[in-house]
């Protein structure tokens, strides 16, 4: 009796823990679900408390529209600001009840900085608006704004010295140009200026400043060697710093290059580099550094710039004659007229415009002003 009794309770003991550990089993498969099974207990869990967001701005809101219009820029036309577009390219509809912005344009209109001499290259300043011309795009403008003698207005000059191989015979003769250009044109609290040296790559040797004896040792730390990047170094001074010269009011911007007019590495063309001035309305005026007196392909280049952005090219022979040129680039700068007008059939395509300006009832009278700009793009 006692051994059956004995195997009856252990039966019974094994089959108690078998429904245990089942049990057990079945509690841990809960606590410690698969992704699915997590899935739904997420989704049983009663939600979160609604966070206190904005609520996001529905797709058929209308755009937001700038502060201000888009300011005029460079001189050049200010264009029409586009539409606000839709995902889809159609016209956002607005949300009943929202009042929508209304985008203010600025009027069409063309800045423009010209001189005027006689046959013998001196300037002249009682010219009247009566006595020009102008052509813009082949046709006369539908209004003059303004038209005003400006002789003093405070100016960005940027300092373009050639130390590239071409020059280094001349190069003496250049910084020596260089720093007298310098102590000549800059008046302190009114004129800012920086010195760019160039060979195969342009650095900003001293940045804008008034202090002469700055710009003087931004001069004397070029060392002349490497290949010769010209057209570069007018596209990055234009671009890069007079087209975004500091300035509190108006100012005559320009570009002082002295060099053989020579290049080798540049990545833009020549063209490239006189529609970026253009597009800066910066004057180049170039002071050659060759010095054979025997015109070369170099001078040609030097022409063309300054041809194109109504500035001028000087050949000196010597020192003085360098002298004399930058007191002429210096009176000149500071004897100029003003004009502002609004074109004809202007229309916001990014052409091209061509610009004549002309004294036709003063013949011994010479203007000298940009050839054209772009018009802004919409």
């Amino acid at each position: 009796m006692e051994a059956p009794m004995k195997n009856r309770i252990l039966m019974a003991c094994a089959a108690a823990l078998v429904v245990t550990c089942g049990a057990f089993a079945q509690n841990s498969n809960q606590e410690l679900p698969s992704a699915p099974s997590a899935a739904k207990q997420q989704q049983q869990t009663p939600p979160p408390a609604p966070q206190q967001t904005p609520p996001a701005q529905p797709e058929t809101a209308p755009a937001q529209a700038p502060a201000s219009p888009a300011p005029q820029q460079d001189g050049q036309p200010t264009g029409q600001l586009p539409a606000p577009q839709a995902a889809n390219g159609a016209q956002p509809e607005p949300e009943p009840g929202v009042p929508v912005e209304t985008i203010k344009v600025g009027v069409n209109e063309v800045n423009l900085i010209f001189t005027v001499t006689d046959k013998r290259g001196r300037f002249v300043k009682d010219v009247r608006q009566e006595d020009l011309k102008i052509l813009d795009d082949n046709k006369p403008p539908k209004a003059v704004r303004s038209f005003i003698s400006q002789t003093d207005l405070p100016l960005r000059v940027g300092l373009l010295v050639d130390a590239s191989n071409s020059i280094r015979d001349r190069f003496k003769f250049e910084q020596e140009a260089a720093i007298e250009f310098l102590n000549q044109i800059v008046r302190p609290k009114s004129d800012q200026a920086f010195v760019l040296g160039f060979d195969s790559t342009p650095e900003v040797t001293q940045d804008y400043t008034d202090n002469t004896e700055k710009l003087s040792k931004g001069v004397r730390v070029l060392r002349p060697g490497g290949g010769t990047a010209l057209y570069d170094a007018v596209y990055f001074a234009c671009r890069d710093k007079l087209m975004n010269a500091p300035a509190t009011g108006p100012t005559r911007r320009a570009i002082i290059l002295l060099s053989d007019g020579e290049d080798n590495q540049s990545r833009v063309t020549r063209e490239e580099a006189i529609d970026m001035a253009q597009r800066a309305e910066v004057i180049i005026y170039a002071i050659s550094t060759n010095i054979s007196g025997v015109k070369q392909r170099g001078d040609k280049v030097l022409e063309r710039f300054a041809e194109s952005t109504g500035g001028k090219v000087f050949f000196p022979f010597k020192l003085q004659d360098v002298s004399d040129a930058f007191s002429q680039i210096q009176d000149e700068l500071r004897s100029q007229y003003a004009l502002a007008y609004s074109p004809a059939d202007f229309t916001a395509d990014g052409r091209y415009r061509s610009i004549e300006i002309e004294a036709p009832n003063k013949k011994n009278l010479r203007v000298r002003a940009r050839k054209g700009y772009y018009a802004p793009k919409q």
